[in-house]
């Protein structure tokens, strides 16, 4: 018995563009389906699936799909820090108003 995801609209059309994107470029790259499937290591259907952006695909499927395509770093970098602007924002608002040093205990020295 399979489980229903819950998907929102804006999730629908991300993976169904997703979707679009990698049927065309696999198509660029002159690849029949079969052999994408073969070399993903999946069902052709489960790559059609993929190809439509249907919502329960895994995400191994899809990772394994933009490794034959020499995209899979764009998934190791899809939600980098660096291009998190929401998280740099919440934590730059976290920052101290001001920088101090700890005060000096009588007896430590530095100096050794």
């Amino acid at each position: 018995m399979s489980k229903r995801i819950h998907v929102s609209v804006s999730v629908k059309g991300c993976l169904r563009k997703l979707g679009s994107d990698l049927n065309e470029a696999r198509r660029r790259r002159r690849i029949t389906k079969a052999l994408m499937a073969e070399r993903a290591g999946i069902a052709i259907n489960t790559l059609t699936n993929i190809e439509k952006g249907e919502p329960g695909v895994s995400m191994a499927a899809y990772a394994s799909v933009l490794n034959v395509l020499g995209l899979i770093e764009n998934l190791r970098n899809i939600a980098d820090q660096s291009v998190d602007g929401i998280g740099m924002f919440l934590d730059t608002k976290k920052l101290p108003q001001r920088v101090r040093y700890p005060k000096k205990k009588p007896g430590d020295d530095m100096d050794g």
